[in-house]
């Protein structure tokens, strides 16, 4: 919660504070002050600075008390305000005809999940998506939001997991721990990917592009793998019996198959 609070402008202790606040009577600095256990001093700065956002009552008296005004006001007011400085920026600020191609990375798992969660949010038409079921949690909320708007969402998923979204394929895997690194990838719109890995010891990195090249690469991937989910779900003992398990024959013809591989 106190995170949530953060990211709407808050510092930690007005955070703390409005939570002190919210669902109980008007109440004076020191009372504010003994409950979050801070020094009155710093409790009235916070105090003065929820007023001055909007978000705080002041209850002259002696003592002075503060209330706190009601969550859904303060996310009525906070969209409100946000909406109209869109408005302004959208007017004031346009957009170049067309981008050029390029190439970004993005280090770390803030600025990954950023890129995830900024590139969902814009996407108008389709997003076509591969990853492990442990990385699953890092995408879906934002994927879930983009289904809500009418996108068309797509998930291949290597390994079985629970999800609410609709379009769903799971790949199959072998038995054992998922690699260190798991990569993933994202296609929206045909337009822009994003493609990197999660480590659970190390942070995530991932590219951003919108190189034609690259957005080809991912659509034929992803054409690809519902082509074999299908063929392997129609034709799976056939081709257990012709190619062995895991296409073994086929991996003994070309060693260059072999991740293992140096």
């Amino acid at each position: 919660m106190i995170e949530s609070l953060r990211r709407l402008g808050l510092s930690d202790l007005e955070a703390r504070c409005y939570l002190t606040l919210h669902g109980q009577p008007a109440s004076s600095g020191y009372e504010v002050a003994k409950q979050v256990s801070v020094s009155r001093s710093n409790v009235y700065a916070a105090l003065r600075g929820l007023a001055e956002k909007g978000i705080c009552r002041t209850l002259e008296g002696d003592p002075v008390l503060y209330a706190a005004v009601p969550i859904g006001e303060v996310i009525k007011l906070l969209q409100y305000d946000f909406e109209h400085t869109a408005r302004v920026l959208k007017g004031e600020l346009t957009a170049p005809a067309e981008t050029p191609a390029f190439f970004s990375n993005w280090k770390g798992d803030k600025q990954v999940d950023l890129a995830i969660r900024r590139l969902a949010a814009n996407a108008a038409h389709d997003i076509l998506v591969d990853l492990w079921s442990e990385d699953l949690h890092r995408l879906e909320e934002p994927l879930l939001a983009a289904e809500a708007r009418g996108v068309e969402v797509h998930l291949m998923v290597i390994g079985e997991v629970p999800t609410k979204l609709k379009h769903v394929m799971v790949h199959s895997r072998g038995e054992g721990a998922p690699p260190k690194l798991r990569n993933f990838s994202l296609l929206l719109d045909q337009k822009v990917a994003l493609l990197g890995n999660f480590g659970s010891q190390t942070p995530a990195l991932a590219l951003e592009s919108n190189h034609f090249s690259l957005l080809d690469v991912l659509d034929s991937a992803y054409f690809h793998d519902v082509v074999m989910q299908r063929i392997e779900r129609d034709f799976a003992p056939e081709l257990l019996d012709r190619y062995g398990p895991d296409y073994a024959r086929i991996r003994q013809e070309h060693p260059e198959m072999d991740r293992k591989k140096g």
